[in-house]
């Protein structure tokens, strides 16, 4: 049997980093992210719609989507991003369910879905445990104002438009506090790959 983990946490929690930090140890994963920019890449329906909505000033000059323009409008207008994940949501599952799938038929004894979005947008139903990596709000700001370069009024947006830290906690199976160094990081990975593969009946 091969488990999906379902990875999740605040923007800027370092959930890329602990998804690394599993593939060294032979598990592999498919991030989320990465799918949402592949569903909005030219050619595709959704950045089709997209531009239909907002005009041709959310395209750069090769067709692609301009990423800064699109977040500068989803995270003002509630309204705007529930038509935005109206658009992407349902292409992303498609895809992810599709990865998924080639994973659980690979060697490893379990896998990871890495999703920011994993309870809000229903994601938490394709895995069988959840595993939330943890950072303070304060950190997850200076984070993502220091790598996304962006204000700090933007951040705190993005920040407040995912779920609360207290909610994503009470609904996680498994946590890891990413608020120590890389070593204290890589010993709770190393405690959860003993005990996922456990629960997949393979041998530590």
């Amino acid at each position: 049997m091969s488990l999906t983990i379902g990875v999740t946490g605040g923007i800027a929690s370092g959930k890329s980093t602990v998804a690394r930090a599993f593939a060294a140890l032979g598990i592999p994963w498919v991030d989320a992210d990465d799918i949402a920019r592949e569903v909005v890449e030219p050619g595709e329906p959704a950045l089709a719609a997209i531009a239909e909505r907002y005009g041709e000033r959310l395209l750069d000059a090769q067709g692609r989507l301009n990423r800064r323009a699109l977040r500068e409008i989803v995270f003002a207008d509630p309204e705007e991003r529930r038509w935005l994940e109206s658009q992407t949501h349902p292409r992303i599952r498609e895809r992810l369910e599709a990865r998924l799938a080639q994973m659980a038929a690979g060697p490893a004894p379990y896998h990871l879905l890495v999703s920011p979005l994993l309870f809000e947008s229903g994601q938490v139903a394709l895995v069988d445990r959840s595993l939330v990596i943890d950072a303070a709000e304060a950190e997850q700001i200076r984070r993502t104002a220091s790598r996304d370069g962006v204000d700090e009024a933007q951040a705190r947006a993005i920040v407040a438009a995912q779920l609360d830290r207290q909610a994503r906690l009470a609904r996680a199976d498994d946590i890891i506090d990413n608020s120590g160094d890389e070593a204290a990081l890589r010993r709770q990975v190393e405690s959860l790959d003993r005990r996922y593969r456990r629960l997949a009946g393979a041998s530590p």
